[in-house]
């Protein structure tokens, strides 16, 4: 199963984790794996290219990490909150088996 914990802090994102594979296809076919991964690395990719907010990531096989090194913009706010619903509509379709979505207040 792919875990995606969402840390928040009064309602504001300070960080995210992915961890885990899906198991619901073989390795290289499991289209759950891929829309997460797809989701996940691109808000990486985009906040880092289209704002000015800081992170630090960490990727490793089945494994990403983001801290936020401050409040983050309304810019890379709004890719979160696109993230989120897109990972959120894969756990609705495939089911909880396969991903799960948690958030934390911190």
């Amino acid at each position: 199963m792919i875990t995606v914990t969402i840390y928040k802090n009064s309602g504001q994102y300070q960080r995210f984790s992915v961890e885990g594979h899906a198991g619901y296809a073989q390795e290289g076919f499991d289209i759950i794996c891929a829309a997460a991964s797809a989701l996940t690395v691109n808000t990486v990719n985009s906040i880092e290219r289209f704002t000015g907010d800081r992170l630090v990531a960490e990727e490793k096989n089945g494994f990403l990490t983001c801290q936020f090194e401050a409040p983050l913009s309304s810019q890379a706010a709004l890719l979160m909150d696109s993230m989120v619903l897109g990972l959120t509509d894969v756990q609705n379709n495939y089911g909880k088996q396969y991903i799960r979505l948690i958030f934390k207040e911190v």
